[in-house]
C-alpha cells in the first residue's frame, strides 16, 4: 500500500490526548481560517504542493519535503501560494507525550521544537527516510491491525530522534531569506507580542514603522495571514491564557495587565478564541486556582 492509495483524509487522536495526527490532502485553494495555537508541539511535513508558514513573528515558504516544528504555545497559521492543492501530514505532541521519559531523552526529542530552527529543508536521501516513517504510521493508523497503537506511538518518538539527530547534525540555519516588506512585518509582530499589554493602534503603528496605513493593513495579511486586529488580540488573549494557568492573578485584573480597555470585550475575544469563558478556562486548566 503507497501513499498515494491511502484514503484523502486519515486522523487520530485530539488535541486533549498525548498524540494527535491529521493526513489530508487537499484539493484546491486553502487557508487556514482559524486562530491557531495550542499546547500541543507540532510537526507538519509537506508532501506535495506549496504553502506559505507564519509562526510567532516569521513567514516560511514551504515545498515538498520541508519539515515545520512549531514549538508548544506559539501562534502559527499556513496559506495558500499561488499554487492550488497540497498534501500534508501533522503530528502534534502534547506536553503529556513526553511524561516517563527520562530528563536526557526528554529533551532530545523535545529538541526539535526548542533548537531555534522551525524550517528544515530535507535532502532526497532524508526525505525517502521521513517518509518512509509516515507511510509506516499512516498505513498502520489506516489498517489498525493487532498493536497498531503500539506502533504508531514508536514511530513518532522515531520521527522526533530522526529529527532531533538531523538538527544537530546539520545545525540547519533559515532557508529563505527575508524581503524587505517581510522584514518590516516581523517588526511589526515582535513589537505587538512585546507590548500586547499597551495600547496598539494601526495608524500609530504605521506611523513608528515608516509605512502608510493602508499598505501595512494590506501586508500584514499577506505575510502573516491575520488581520492586524485579529493577530493583537490572540497576541493578548494568549497571554490571558497563561496568567489564568499559572497566577492567581484576579480575571479584571488579567483583562488590563492583556491590555484590554474593556472588560466585556476581552471576555467576549476570549470566548471566540478559546471556547470558553476565563473563568471556565481557570477551571479547567487550574482547578486550585482563585476566580
Amino acid at each position: 500500500m503507497t501513499m498515494q492509495s491511502l484514503p484523502d483524509s486519515l486522523h487520530f487522536g485530539s488535541l486533549n490526548e498525548p498524540l494527535w495526527i491529521e493526513f489530508d490532502r487537499r484539493i484546491g485553494h486553502y487557508s487556514m481560517k482559524s486562530n491557531h495555537y495550542h499546547l500541543a508541539y507540532e510537526l507538519f511535513y509537506l508532501l506535495s504542493g506549496e504553502r506559505n508558514y507564519f509562526i510567532k513573528d516569521s513567514v516560511y515558504r514551504v515545498y515538498p519535503g520541508d519539515l515545520m516544528l512549531v514549538e508548544s504555545n506559539v501562534v502559527h497559521k499556513t496559506s495558500e501560494l499561488s499554487r492550488p492543492n497540497h498534501e500534508r501530514v501533522v503530528v502534534h505532541y502534547s506536553p503529556s507525550f513526553f511524561d516517563g521519559f527520562a530528563p536526557e531523552d526528554k529533551r532530545l526529542l523535545q529538541l526539535p521544537f526548542t533548537g531555534g530552527h522551525p524550517h528544515v529543508r530535507l535532502n532526497l536521501q532524508e526525505r525517502m527516510h521521513i517518509e518512509a516513517l509516515f507511510g509506516s504510521m499512516l498505513h498502520e493508523l489506516y489498517e489498525r491491525p493487532h498493536g497498531y497503537l503500539l506502533h504508531i506511538r514508536n514511530m513518532a518518538v522515531e520521527l522526533l530522534l530522526f529529527t532531533a539527530r538531523l538538527m544537530m547534525k546539520r545545525n540547519d540555519q533559515p532557508c529563505d531569506e527575508l524581503s524587505p516588506i517581510q522584514e518590516k512585518v516581523t517588526a511589526i509582530v515582535r513589537h505587538i507580542n512585546t507590548h500586547f499589554g499597551e495600547p496598539l493602534h494601526l495608524d500609530e503603528l504605521a506611523k513608528q514603522f515608516f509605512i502608510s496605513k493602508s499598505h501595512l493593513s494590506r501586508v500584514f495579511k499577506e505575510v502573516t495571514g491575520f488581520g492586524f486586529s485579529e493577530f493583537v488580540n490572540i497576541a493578548r488573549i494568549r497571554e490571558a491564557e497563561r496568567l489564568l494557568r499559572e497566577t492567581d492573578l484576579g480575571i479584571t485584573q488579567i483583562s488590563e495587565t492583556c491590555g484590554f480597555e474593556n472588560f466585556s470585550h476581552f471576555g467576549k475575544m476570549f470566548k471566540k478564541l478559546s471556547g470558553v469563558s476565563p473563568r471556565a478556562y481557570r477551571q479547567a486548566m487550574k482547578p486550585s486556582g482563585r476566580n
